[in-house]
């Protein structure tokens, strides 16, 4: 390879992972100056195919980011005054002409940070299905691909992509505000806030890239649970998903073993595990239950803290764990919970009990990977290796990372 191809590369990849990294935040501002999603999305687009042209011939900018929104800008300017109804668009181009006069340092943390929250209210306005309202938050906060959220709702990448097309003309034609909504618009879109917080943490926690770990994307579904709980303090749902969060957070250091796989609660090293995170969201966790409102986000966070606090895998008190699922299991009906609830009973009262109550979910979750690895987990602790076998097979072939393909490819090791 040549120097200046070299060099093409190296600024073609700082490039791509500013667009992971920063792509959610410059689209939000973007989305708030323009008011229009698919605007806004084909400016910042055309600012990044800009920049792989200058900074490839003039080296990288002291501050990309800040480059790429001044850019576009630009675009967005240029795009407004070629349009058709140019003359309609005076007072847009006017408030850009203004935003790209203001100096670099005003668009690169604060003002940024807090569009990011406008836009989740945004995309889970209740004139947007449920689907699409997460879909349309994961690329547009978070940039996921369209591939990758098409992955996450085992959709195919055309439906996916006619599905977020239709999403932003429908803001934009119903004028839906772009705004975090007063109180009284709270109830409609909380539920909603909550779970897209909450599936931009575990993207990150359990990436479906290569990095497995998005740090990033855990710090910031954490950060903007903190800005919600600031706007709705006595809101007990906002404090258990913040405890949760955190208390998953903290076992990130612990979840990978030497060859890249994943590691069961049982093989990791609790010496890893970040205790002051755990301090924190077991302290929050206790604040949210003392206000007398349980909710799933609060059940979930008090399973956590139990492992938390148990010395040991061998010392959890599963016993309660399963009462807290018996709970969470009573005022949300979802066959996740309830395969969790299997695995608790498997430790409390033994795997064969835990056994027999596979089947009724299994019609329900006969395409999620975690199913077939907790069947093979209990055919293998009841002695029974080929079904173990089998159950595992499957698991693997259903792994959407490398992390776990490699975790199930040690365990069928251990039949041979």
């Amino acid at each position: 390879m040549s120097e200046a191809s070299a060099e093409a590369a190296t600024i073609a990849g700082a490039i791509d992972a500013l667009a992971r990294r920063d792509g959610g935040r410059l689209l939000s501002n973007l989305v708030g100056a323009l008011r229009d999603f698919q605007f806004a999305e084909d400016s910042l687009q055309d600012a990044l195919e800009s920049a792989l042209i200058h900074w490839t011939r003039n080296g990288l900018p002291h501050s990309p980011a800040a480059w790429i929104m001044q850019s576009a800008k630009r675009k967005a300017i240029d795009r407004l005054r070629r349009s058709a109804n140019f003359r309609t668009k005076s007072a847009e181009i006017a408030h850009l002409i203004q935003m790209e006069n203001e100096s670099v340092e005003d668009e690169t943390e604060e003002p940024i940070r807090d569009e990011r929250l406008k836009l989740i209210f945004t995309c889970c306005h209740p004139a947007l299905e449920k689907k699409t309202r997460v879909a349309l938050t994961l690329r547009s906060v978070c940039g996921l691909t369209t591939v990758e959220i098409a992955d996450a709702f085992l959709d195919s990448q055309e439906a996916m992509a006619q599905r977020l097309v239709r999403a932003r003309h429908k803001i934009t034609q119903a004028g839906i505000a772009y705004e975090v909504p007063g109180p009284d618009g709270w109830n409609e879109r909380l539920e909603s806030v909550l779970a897209v917080i909450y599936l931009i943490f575990n993207e990150g926690y359990a990436s479906s890239s290569a990095e497995h770990i998005r740090r990033e994307l855990c710090e910031e579904a954490i950060r903007l649970g903190r800005l919600l709980a600031a706007l709705c303090p006595d809101e007990p749902e906002i404090e258990g998903l913040i405890a949760l969060m955190l208390l998953h957070h903290a076992r990130r250091s612990a979840r990978l073993g030497t060859e890249g796989e994943i590691l069961s609660l049982e093989d990791q090293d609790r010496g890893l595990w970040d205790r002051r995170e755990i301090s924190e969201g077991s302290a929050l966790l206790e604040r949210a239950l003392r206000r007398g409102r349980p909710g799933p986000y609060q059940l979930q966070a008090a399973i956590i803290a139990v492992h938390a606090e148990a010395p040991s895998f061998a010392e959890t008190d599963w016993h309660q764990i399963l009462l807290i699922y018996g709970s969470l299991c009573a005022i949300a009906d979802n066959p996740v919970f309830e395969l969790n609830r299997i695995v608790a009973l498997s430790y409390a009262n033994g795997p064969d009990a835990a056994l027999e109550r596979l089947a009724p979910i299994a019609h329900m979750l006969g395409h999620y990977q975690p199913f077939h690895a907790v069947r093979a987990d209990l055919y293998a602790r009841t002695g029974r290796s080929e079904e173990a076998k089998l159950a595992y097979r499957l698991a693997h072939d259903l792994s959407q990372t490398e992390a776990e393909r490699l975790f199930f490819e040690k365990k069928l090791r251990q039949f041979t």
